[in-house]
């Protein structure tokens, strides 16, 4: 915790087993000073919650809760595993490498083992609302939750996020990025939630792939795609915020300055 004056933000410390996973997962609350006696009050998961320690986001939040510039939020970091490449991705259907193999449990894990973890720990009966972010492909993982379980949640992070993910390999003869990346796909054959809104974040220099030589990286031209099959669904440009950062990598530096952007979108108080 922070040192020096009076913190605004308690960080708390679990491991707990997931029947899901079978395996250990550790768990970091960041909850903002009289959680327990404050209701109601919104959720954030966030995916790579070891990126979390790495970035100072109890700094990040303490600032903003310095500068009343964000509504309490309890936070909620989930430690990925060595088999990370396999709990995140696409739940319904893993990569043409077969990797998100274990999705649809990591799935499970969060709304059946995390969600009543969180509400049992902190004796919460219901929050005022649900959202989750990542970075990556943990970016990718968040989305395929969120779509897929759009009743539960109202609000999307993804920082980096791998959508390119697919199920045809790109040199394949017949390969067809509007038909092959997952998560366009299940956007396109979904349907409108209204309540939804997006915050998306890419940077500059995040790769320096091009693979459709439109002289356009993939993560930013993966990203905008997306957006537009978003647009394409329904959703207007007040539901997405798109942030590019112009000298933006795929890193944990570039993810936290743009973290506080998406909290005060997400929280941020009008004064």
């Amino acid at each position: 915790m922070l040192t020096g004056k009076k913190s605004n933000v308690v960080v708390e410390n679990y491991i707990i087993h997931s029947e899901f996973l079978k395996r250990d997962v550790i768990i970091d609350f960041y909850l903002p000073f009289g959680v327990h006696r404050r209701e109601p009050i919104s959720l954030l998961l966030i995916n790579d919650g070891q990126d979390l320690v790495a970035m100072k986001f109890e700094e990040i939040l303490q600032n903003l809760y310095d500068q009343n510039e964000i509504m309490p939020l309890l936070c909620v970091g989930l430690h990925c595993s060595a088999d990370r490449k396999n709990e995140y991705g696409t739940a319904k259907i893993p990569d043409y490498k077969g990797r998100g193999a274990k999705a649809a449990l990591y799935n499970r894990f969060v709304l059946e083992e995390v969600l009543p973890f969180a509400r049992k720990t902190y004796h919460i009966k219901s929050f005022k609302e649900k959202s989750y972010a990542g970075f990556s492909l943990g970016g990718l993982s968040a989305m395929d939750i969120v779509w897929n379980n759009h009743r539960e949640f109202s609000k999307l992070g993804v920082f980096s996020g791998s959508f390119w993910w697919r199920d045809k390999c790109q040199d394949d003869a017949d390969f067809d990025e509007a038909v092959n990346r997952i998560m366009h796909r299940q956007v396109r054959e979904g349907h409108y939630y209204p309540w939804l809104t997006f915050f998306f974040e890419v940077g500059t220099q995040d790769e320096t792939a091009d693979r459709n030589n439109n002289g356009i990286i993939d993560a930013i031209d993966d990203t905008i795609s997306l957006i537009a099959e978003l647009k394409d669904k329904g959703y207007k440009d007040e539901a997405i915020k798109y942030l590019e950062l112009q000298d933006g990598r795929h890193d944990v530096p570039t993810w936290a300055r743009a973290f506080p952007d998406f909290l005060k979108w997400g929280w941020g108080k009008t004064i």
